[in-house]
């Protein structure tokens, strides 16, 4: 073997070694991931399935987040009283996926307790030892009263997992609502999640148009906002949440945002269609800046 064939031949042996140590890094960082439920890169990833009414699974950064479950099978619950399609008994429609699934995560976010976003499925299918954040204290007590051991009070800068999860303030009706509900209605916050290299997604909550809204937008300044926007409606009170015009009121407000429509089809006193806020978005020219996903549907972010 002369001089120059050994160089090479101990070349090639430190390129092999190289490569094995990268491979078995590779394989290493694979195992580790597989065994957090992310794949590799998901701290950069970013994604939103709408699941049925105000349930959302958001998967940000690797964390995995379940809002508002509402899990029971249809017809768990009565209608809404004083509100429209009194024939009907909530859920109206089934889940699209296997709760199994959907209760494999990191972490609950409660905007408030409403049967529609709180149900007695959702109580019993998730582990009771799930972190579950909250607006206040008097939603926290009664979340331990349900027997979930950590139970925690969102702030403006609540931290958790390398996410900051600043909560929202809203209000849960129109003037006219709170006029004639007042504490009945109850209260209600949303959650703007935020993290280096991420998109920022504001879950604005059941929250109408208003000073709060906007004050969010400015405050964050989300590039993605999930409205719950079904015009759940009372008789001879008004609307509960976002209709067309809130709708329109926070594009103007956010114009680059992407909107998300939620909480549509899927409870008895719910409105507006997915169907009608598309053609209301088409004819006011901004269409290309609001999704609709159905039940089941991921957006990418």
């Amino acid at each position: 073997m002369t001089a120059e064939t050994t160089k090479n031949t101990a070349l090639t042996r430190r390129q092999a070694l190289a490569l094995a140590g990268g491979a078995l890094v590779a394989s290493s960082a694979a195992a580790q991931a597989a065994s957090t439920g992310s794949a590799p890169g998901a701290s950069n990833q970013a994604k939103l399935t709408q699941v049925r009414n105000a349930t959302l699974r958001i998967d940000y950064g690797g964390v995995r987040f379940l809002v508002d479950p509402m899990l029971g099978n249809p017809g768990s619950f009565p209608a809404f009283p004083r509100t429209p399609n009194q024939d009907r008994t909530n859920p109206m429609v089934p889940l699209p996926m296997d709760v199994a699934g959907l209760v494999d995560v990191d972490a609950v976010i409660l905007t408030h307790l409403h049967h529609d976003h709180w149900d007695a499925a959702a109580k019993a299918a998730l582990s009771k030892s799930l972190p579950v954040f909250v607006q206040d204290e008097a939603d926290a007590k009664a979340v331990r009263g349900d027997g979930f051991k950590d139970v925690r009070v969102l702030t403006p800068t609540t931290e958790f997992k390398g996410v900051t999860l600043a909560r929202t303030r809203g209000v849960h009706g129109s003037p006219a609502v709170i006029e004639k509900m007042g504490k009945n209605i109850g209260l209600v916050c949303g959650v703007a999640f935020k993290r280096q290299g991420l998109k920022t997604i504001y879950v604005a909550g059941d929250t109408v148009w208003n000073d709060d809204v906007a004050d969010a937008i400015r405050t964050h300044r989300p590039d993605v906002i999930v409205l719950n926007c079904g015009d759940a409606y009372v008789f001879g009170v008004g609307s509960l949440i976002m209709g067309t015009q809130d709708v329109l009121a926070v594009h103007k407000a956010a114009p680059q945002a992407l909107l998300i429509g939620s909480h549509m089809e899927a409870v008895n006193h719910c409105v507006l269609t997915r169907g009608a806020l598309q053609a209301f978005a088409d004819k006011e020219g901004f269409l290309d800046k609001i999704k609709l996903p159905k039940d089941g549907e991921t957006v990418r972010l």
